[in-house]
């Protein structure tokens, strides 16, 4: 028999009183850098684009107490990733100003990011880009404005410390084609697309490898059919256009699996070319459908914050903004204002590329440093996630 919605919070506390206890006494790495959109990012938008922008409460208010900057309600997957590792949250880069802010490493995504730049988005026809979108290029120029500021005199002598850190390149690329399907373009042309957001992102890699980078962790596109927004978007009475299992609409998960299947040749690709590297391909999206599949969640597809209706979603009125509503119970929703997953769905996908078989090749073997995080993925604890 299913287990109850209400066991959850007992669930989820047996996975953080084992995340504490099994917690690595040293990091197994020196720091963590971050790039990518508003699922990466911990504070950079407000920065960026100027003070009064990005969430507001009740963003940040289940773990935070306040807006932090991160587009959801509590921690996202690259905290619990960090803190799993021994490492404290990672700083956003437009915080810090000296050397030592960026101890234990530092975030560079920003919400709205795209893989591409705007010319190159308006070159493929998709006119509605933002002239002033943050881009993997600049993410990259603000890194290198970084490491001039931790190695002044040598960039070589940032070799060491990058070899000893953990890239986590992505997720990007969604905003890149959240833009066209938010503006109507046919799937066809977006999927035309797609070859030329996976190429960007691969050079990103060879970039950072070439500057010294030999983990990098490289996370796939969601399952985008199940975003409230798109549900709210896309809505039709065929319902031969959705999932019977879940609800989702077919054809845009179809796409999220096409871009992941694009993105996994090409890190084989670079795999051969930089062997010494470990690049390691993060899948989201089969993290992600454990919630969707799963009893425990209330509704998974229907929006925390934000309207009533049937996903929770409105055009007009968004979470934070206007006459909006927020759910009682955000452990219990998967999403949290229709684009955004909740910590909960946070917590889920970062323990399962840690612990479970989301990450090609699992984490736990890229390094001899981290004997605990190996013994994370054996612990029996962590199984009960899966075995609800």
């Amino acid at each position: 028999m299913a287990p109850s919605a209400t066991m959850l919070p007992v669930k989820l506390a047996v996975v953080l009183l084992a995340l504490a206890a099994a917690r690595p006494a040293r990091a197994c790495y020196s720091r963590v850098f971050s790039f990518g959109d508003s699922l990466a990012d911990t504070g950079n938008y407000r920065y960026v684009y100027g003070n009064g922008t990005g969430p507001r409460l009740p963003y940040g208010e289940t773990f935070f107490h306040r807006a932090t900057g991160r587009f959801s309600n509590g921690r996202i997957a690259v905290d619990f990733i960090a803190d799993a590792l021994g490492l404290p949250f990672v700083r956003p880069y437009w915080s810090g100003r000296s050397s030592e802010d960026f101890a234990g490493g530092a975030n560079f995504a920003v919400g709205a990011a795209t893989a591409l730049s705007p010319e190159a988005l308006w070159e493929h026809g998709f006119a509605a880009a933002r002239a002033d979108l943050v881009h993997l290029d600049m993410e990259m120029s603000w890194f290198r404005d970084m490491l001039q500021l931790l190695c002044p005199s040598d960039l070589a002598d940032c070799v060491g410390m990058m070899n000893k850190s953990l890239f986590l390149v992505g997720e990007i690329g969604g905003n890149d084609y959240n833009i066209p399907l938010t503006s109507s373009v046919p799937v066809e042309k977006i999927r035309a697309f797609a070859p030329s957001v996976i190429s960007k992102i691969s050079s990103t890699i060879t970039d950072l490898i070439g500057l010294g980078a030999k983990t990098l962790v490289v996370p796939g596109n969601l399952p985008i059919g199940c975003l409230p927004v798109y549900l709210t978007m896309y809505q039709t009475d065929n319902m031969g256009d959705y999932e019977s299992e879940t609800g989702c609409i077919r054809w845009m998960n179809e796409f999220s699996r096409y871009h992941n299947k694009l993105l996994v040749d090409e890190l084989e690709k670079l795999r051969k070319l930089y062997p010494c590297a470990s690049i390691i391909y993060a899948d989201y999206y089969g993290a992600a459908m454990e919630i969707f599949v799963s009893p425990w969640i209330e509704d998974p597809l229907m929006a925390c914050c934000g309207v009533e209706g049937p996903y929770g979603v409105s055009i007009t009125t968004k979470c934070g903004h206007g006459e909006y509503k927020v759910c009682n119970n955000p452990q219990n929703y998967a999403s949290w204002d229709g684009l955004h997953p909740t910590e909960t769905s946070y917590r889920v996908i970062a323990d399962g590329l840690l612990r479970g078989p989301y990450t090609q090749p699992p984490i736990a073997t890229t390094t001899n440093s981290c004997s605990k995080l190996t013994e994370l993925v054996s612990s029996a604890e962590y199984k009960v996630l899966y075995n609800l």
